[in-house]
């Protein structure tokens, strides 16, 4: 792993992004909440500084998925096809420039970079680093440099991130929530944001073939009480036949159903992409580091709630998490 700075450096983002235009934002491939959320609420903020900002996704022919449509600043968001060359680029909830897909070598070729992460599992790519760990969503990191490049808190920037805050944070209920946490939260209220809509669009909102796919998971899922050192181990898996036009985004919200099982420290899923290769998402409760599991493995996230790419077969990706969760397990 790459070494960099352990403190944010928030003079020199300021500086980059006062200075330069235009500005691209990366969220990562196949974004969620957090990436996206951020990046449109960077840009709206940039926006209005008099910045040129494009927002983009490195997947060919991006589209916002409609999981995300009610996002505001979607008028920011562009194809990787159709960006213009940048002064500076902005990765937002990445922690290896892989997951930058196409748009990696902008990154990297980009005279400055800014890489805003949460995860404990950053690579160390890009030019100046905001990264905490200790922080409950990206949205966190971004709302910060947002306050300090002097931008007003608007309602479209506060939904932006409330939306990243929310989701990464279970709803303020997984470990990482703070009593800062809630202090954002309570100040995002504030600027006039609708949370009850943004609550059931983000976590209650979900399409009859999306129920349909998610109940076939949980029925087949695998309770496997010897596992992780008797701790149980509960997991599923999604085959691209099983969520049939869904787009792989749909797949995301299982795992949160998986991790209900008392039985289990830990829950998995894995899910085939439209390539055939299949990753996997895990969740402990709290004995198992899941970030460090996911990192043997050749993946990262936190310590609770983690993921990882699987070139092998199915069979082989769950004898290796198994393996891995052994190790963990047993210290």
């Amino acid at each position: 792993m790459a070494t960099y700075s352990q403190t944010p450096d928030w003079s020199g983002a300021v500086s980059a992004l006062r200075q330069s235009s235009p500005v691209l934002i990366i969220a990562h491939v196949t974004p969620d909440a957090d990436a996206l959320g951020s990046a449109l609420a960077l840009g709206l903020a940039l926006e209005s500084l008099g910045k040129s900002v494009q927002v983009s996704v490195g997947e060919p022919g991006f589209k916002v998925p409609a999981s995300l449509d009610f996002l505001p600043g979607q008028h920011l968001v562009v194809s990787p096809e159709q960006i213009a060359t940048p002064e500076i680029v902005v990765s937002c909830d990445t922690s290896s420039d892989a997951r930058l897909g196409l748009l990696a070598d902008v990154l990297n070729a980009a005279p400055i970079s800014i890489a805003i992460d949460h995860h404990a599992s950053f690579t160390g790519f890009g030019t100046i680093h905001l990264i905490d760990p200790v922080a409950p969503a990206t949205a966190a990191l971004a709302l910060e440099l947002i306050d300090r490049l002097e931008v007003s808190l608007t309602t479209d920037i506060a939904s932006a991130i409330y939306s990243g805050l929310a989701t990464d944070t279970g709803s303020f209920k997984f470990q990482g929530t703070t009593a800062d946490t809630l202090r954002i939260a309570a100040r995002l209220y504030d600027a006039g944001i609708d949370h009850s809509t943004l609550a059931r669009l983000l976590f209650d909102d979900e399409p009859f073939a999306a129920l349909v796919m998610m109940g076939n998971a949980v029925r087949n899922a695998v309770l496997d009480r010897v596992a992780v050192n008797g701790m149980g181990l509960v997991y599923t898996s999604i085959a691209v036949a099983d969520r049939g036009d869904l787009p792989e985004l749909a797949m995301e919200r299982v795992i949160e159903a998986m991790r209900r099982t008392n039985e289990a420290e830990v829950a998995a899923v894995f899910k085939q992409d439209d390539d055939g290769i299949w990753k996997g998402s895990l969740r402990s409760k709290t004995a198992i580091n899941v970030g460090e599991v996911a990192a043997a493995l050749g993946g990262g996230g936190h310590h609770y709630a983690a993921g990882w790419t699987a070139t092998q077969d199915l069979d082989a990706a769950i004898a290796n998490l198994k393996t891995e969760l052994e190790f963990a397990a047993r210290g």
